[in-house]
């Protein structure tokens, strides 16, 4: 997933990258992204989530607010 994505996208949070492949059927398809940083050479993930359909491109990458507020809240944004 990481070394091979079909997408690469600026991360929501400061400082990530998000990758996204493919999956699902023709007649419904879904993506599975990986959000994460980098630390050195050192790649630490923070967020993997499944988008129901296909996200535009080149616009912000959709993680529900709640999920967002929760790394903020715990810190995980921070140890990069």
């Amino acid at each position: 997933m990481i070394r091979n994505p079909k997408r690469v996208e600026r991360g929501v949070a400061e400082n990530t990258i998000a990758v996204m492949n493919s999956s699902g059927t023709k007649g419904k398809p879904t993506e599975i992204w990986t959000m994460y940083g980098q630390k050195g050479s050192t790649k630490i993930i923070i967020s993997a989530w499944r988008y129901p359909g296909v996200s535009p491109v080149g616009k912000q990458i959709p993680i529900p607010s709640d999920i967002l507020e929760e790394l903020k809240k715990e810190g995980i944004l921070n140890i990069l």
